[in-house]
């Protein structure tokens, strides 16, 4: 029959009609393939979405008739070593990591002009939103006017930015761009850009698969409440699918995830959230897919299902997928969708299987099972979103820590008792609105509602609300010391808390709009009040951030606050009430008000309350928010910007640079060589994260980054934040590696992102140490521990790695994101044998490596690593090279995945 796949191959003869509302459509049938290759039944839906994608795409050379015997077939095993190439139909990105993705295009467009080859060759080949969401920052808070003055102060910011994205929009087919201060992209994309099933109608012919996308921030897979098959790929993985390029991919184990029963009374949606995280997070699910099912999916809302899968970075999932059912479709009504797309929904996925039968358990590599009826009230923290803590063990959890820090030599050291007596913590007295406060260790210095992990959700957000009225009734404040911000994911949150009558008391508590943006969860809380801040400083204290988001890693949140706790929105709301995380919120009261005490049990909200106050959200609400979402305000509209298909880089600017990736581009590929002669660029312990390698919030002044800047006309007060110049190489290399609370084990545990020239033994930032390396044109390597590259899908981590001159990282393990980032822009992975360390070793940074075997480089090989110390004794190990697959490693030798797309348009793929 005719298709826009005409030409490909259909070996199942899965091409065929669908009637939906009476109208013909084409889609590729499922069940087509049973009578040749076995049973998909009971095959995890979340593969069947794979199977279609196979099916679809499949022509004979990137996708075979034994790849899709082999999505079958994983059944028998329930794994597979199987390479796979998939397509997702879009891509998502979000303004940090967008940025430079538009960057690198615009850079191939002017390398591509340079090649004699039309500009336009550089394109998007499959349809691409990028939401501005990451910027707003927190600098007015605790006023009516906190809204208007960070939008104005985001605009000044970022108006190189901005106008470089809106260049972008105007020169690059199939991008749209959602302009700032409309939501943050994983709350648009579940409010209004995703739609489950995806209609192309080309030449009269509509043709119907499933939605899915990769998106440029690990939290894509909060789409995946919606059953739509998405997951976080870092910016160079992004800007290759735009590009046409597969995504390539091992056939994943799925595990499954069984809910039953319903939550109590007074247990919240990030309650549930934190538990399934610390139980994924302790089964070991790095790499998989989860898949979630059972009879308790019914109990549980649509957001409740985005709540869980956004935090799939969390738990170390590549994605958190619910199937289809009734609340999918419920909630499509609800959010505004059009009926003949919520009609197309069900009509397809009903007709491929996809949609959610309890009665169909899919075969699972693995299960797991939480009776919902068991979940309590709790935190994460205070460094690690998978560090559950009870909501009544949190004061024994917060001494806990502080004995850890403090030292008898310490000028604020605290008398913490053995038996878990009292604790005499100092009070550091200051002066702040012509009142006299105190505070100490443990106090609140930042209370955020934040996050599109939260804010998507009605019902906590109604629960913040609810909680705030309460106590406003019973006469309790926000403690004066408490930084408090409302940061909602998209307009409509507002909306439906003003309808309920909540917005009011929300800000009589301190918690007025500051911004529609990621804010505090990214970094971007903003300064403390200078009184607050001194008084840190002055008592060495250790405090608390409460946020509502999804990640809590050191430094990450405020540069003075060492202790950040993940909570739901009510909670953010009553530890600012409280004022300090050192105390047990189910024992002791929250305040005490004319002599009586006020206990959070008093202030609770019942669900029968949330449940009415929820009611208030309208379809309305979304269709009028949506109905221009692309136009953006008068000062979007008025930003300048040009019709040329090249961009016109400013030499001035200090935020959008031209970056030197692809100078060489027009020349060869040269021979593959081994690394002799390699120095230790630093060597680092577990759980090193993309915040720690390249840091999203502030720029220090004395840093690489910030002298820079100072160099170029910037004043401090103007630095922005890293993730905010992450146009500029400059700026992104210099901050490589800066996080203040980043270890090099080469210098005996000295904080922040300093690193030893070791001919001199000279003690400097690493990018210093780097470019004196650079001089003696020294190779450079990485050592680390566990999970190397932890936490958002960070291009930059990459790139910044790449551009410091380091040829390849040796871990004992890789976070999926960034292992594939790393290949990507051309640093080698690779992981430590079983057993095998850093310490076990014996290895301290010192010797002089050579790795061995490159030229004959395939995936997975093993890899030999010779460190010679300074008297000439050498260690000799195995390692496993990460480069995964076949496509990998063609991008590896091409210098990156953008290169190896460059080098097959020009033809410099191989040596003349």
């Amino acid at each position: 029959m005719k298709t826009q796949f005409k030409g490909k191959k259909d070996s199942f003869a899965a091409c065929q009609e669908l009637l939906v509302n009476n109208k013909s459509h084409t889609y590729f049938r499922l069940d087509s393939v049973q009578d040749q290759l076995g049973a998909i039944k009971h095959l995890p839906r979340s593969l069947k979405v794979l199977l279609e994608n196979l099916l679809r795409w499949e022509d004979g050379d990137t996708v075979t008739k034994d790849d899709i015997q082999a999505v079958v077939d994983w059944q028998k095993e329930r794994r597979s070593s199987r390479e796979i190439q998939y397509r997702p139909a879009r891509v998502l990105m979000q303004d940090f990591t967008g940025v430079p993705a538009v960057v690198d295009l615009a850079a191939m467009r002017d390398a591509v002009v340079k090649a004699g080859v039309d500009a336009s060759k550089i394109n998007p080949l499959a349809p691409v939103d990028l939401v501005i969401d990451h910027s707003v920052m927190v600098d007015e808070f605790a006023s009516p006017e906190a809204f208007a003055a960070n939008v104005e102060k985001e605009m000044q910011r970022n108006k190189e930015r901005y106008e470089f994205l809106r260049w972008g929009q105007k020169a690059f087919e199939n991008f749209r761009v959602v302009p700032p201060g409309t939501g943050i992209c994983h709350q648009v994309n579940l409010e209004f850009l995703g739609q489950v099933v995806w209609l192309n109608e080309v030449d009269d012919e509509a043709l119907i698969y499933p939605d899915t996308l990769v998106g440029t921030d690990s939290h894509t897979t909060m789409i995946n409440g919606l059953g739509i098959l998405g997951w976080g790929v870092g910016g160079i993985e992004a800007e290759a699918a735009m590009l046409g390029q597969p995504v390539s991919m091992l056939i994943p184990e799925v595990v499954g995830f069984k809910f039953e029963g319903s939550l109590n009374e007074g247990v919240t949606a990030t309650d549930l959230v934190l538990t399934v995280t610390e139980m994924l997070r302790a089964e070991g699910v790095v790499g998989k897919f989860v898949e979630f099912y059972g009879p308790g999916l019914a109990q549980l809302p649509l957001a409740d299902r985005a709540t869980i899968a956004n935090m799939a970075p969390e738990y170390g999932a590549t994605c958190g997928f619910f199937p289809v059912d009734d609340e999918t479709l419920r909630y499509m009504q609800l959010s505004g969708r059009p009926a003949e797309v919520i009609a197309r929904v069900e009509a397809y996925t009903k007709a491929q299987g996809l949609w959610h039968d309890p009665e169909v358990e899919p075969n699972f590599t693995a299960t797991l099972s939480l009776d919902l009826s068991t979940v309590k009230p709790s935190l994460a923290g205070p460094k690690r979103p998978q560090d559950r803590v009870l909501l009544p063990e949190l004061k024994n959890a917060f001494e806990e820590l502080l004995a850890l820090q403090l030292t008898p030599a310490s000028n604020a050291t605290a008398n913490l008792e053995n038996e878990g007596g009292s604790t005499d913590l100092p009070a550091v007295e200051f002066s702040m609105g012509g009142e006299t406060h105190s505070i100490t260790h443990g106090d609140v210095v930042i209370a955020a509602i934040t996050s599109c992990t939260n804010t998507s959700n009605p019902s906590v957000m109604m629960a913040a609300g609810l909680l705030a009225k309460k106590a406003v009734e019973k006469g309790l404040l926000s403690k004066p010391w408490v930084k408090t911000s409302l940061a909602p994911g998209s307009k409509v949150v507002t909306d439906y808390l003003a309808a309920a009558g909540l917005m009011e008391p929300l800000e009589k508590l301190g918690f007025y709009l500051t911004g529609y943006g990621c804010t505090t969860c990214i970094g971007n809380s903003g300064p403390l009040p200078e009184p607050v801040a001194d008084a840190i400083v002055e008592g060495n204290l250790t405090v608390s951030a409460v946020l509502s988001g999804n990640r809590n890693f050191e430094g990450r949140i405020h540069s003075l606050v060492q202790a950040n706790w993940l909570a739901s929105p009510p909670l953010v709301v009553a530890f600012a009430l409280a004022g300090s995380t050192a105390v047990n919120l189910e024992a002791e009261p929250l305040a005490v008000v004319d002599g009586k005490p006020v206990f959070l049990a008093d202030i609770w909200p019942t669900n029968k309350e949330i449940a009415e106050a929820v009611a208030s959200v309208t379809r309305d609400m979304y269709q009028t928010r949506y109905a221009d979402v692309f136009s953006g305000d008068d000062s979007w509209k008025a930003l300048a910007t040009t019709e040329s298909d090249t961009y016109d880089w400013q030499p001035s600017s200090t935020y959008v640079r031209n970056p030197p990736y692809f100078d060489a581009i027009d020349k060869p590929i040269p021979p593959a060589q081994d690394i002799q002669g390699a120095k230790a660029l630093a060597v680092f312990g577990d759980s090193i994260t993309t915040d720690h390698i390249s840091p999203a919030g502030t720029i220090k002044a004395d840093s690489p980054a910030g002298l820079y800047l100072q160099e170029n006309d910037v004043h401090p007060s103007d630095f922005n934040s890293y993730g905010s110049r992450r146009g500029n190489h400059e700026v992104m290399m210099r901050g490589t590696f800066a996080n203040i609370r980043i270890k090099n084990q080469m210098l005996d545990g000295k904080e922040g992102g300093y690193g030893v020239y070791q001919p001199t033994g000279d003690v400097l930032s690493i990018y210093d140490v780097a470019q004196r390396y650079d001089q003696d044109d020294t190779d450079l390597i990485v050592l680390a521990g566990k999970e190397y590259g932890t936490g958002s899908s960070r291009d930059w981590a990459a790139k910044g790695t790449q551009l410091l001159g380091v040829k390849a990282v040796i871990a004992e393990s890789f976070e999926r994101i960034h292992r594939s980032n790393l290949v990507g822009f051309g640093v080698l992975p690779l992981q430590f044998a079983e057993g095998d360390s850093i310490e076990s070793l014996g290895l301290t940074g010192t010797e002089t490596f050579a790795i061995k075997g490159l030229a004959e480089l395939q995936p997975q090989k093993s890899i030999t690593v010779e460190a010679t110390k300074d008297g000439g004794d050498s260690v000799t190990f195995i390692a496993t090279c990460r480069i995964d697959t076949q496509n990998e490693l063609e991008y590896y030798r091409s210098g990156g995945i953008l290169h190896y797309v460059l080098r097959q348009l020009l033809g410099t793929d191989s040596e003349k």
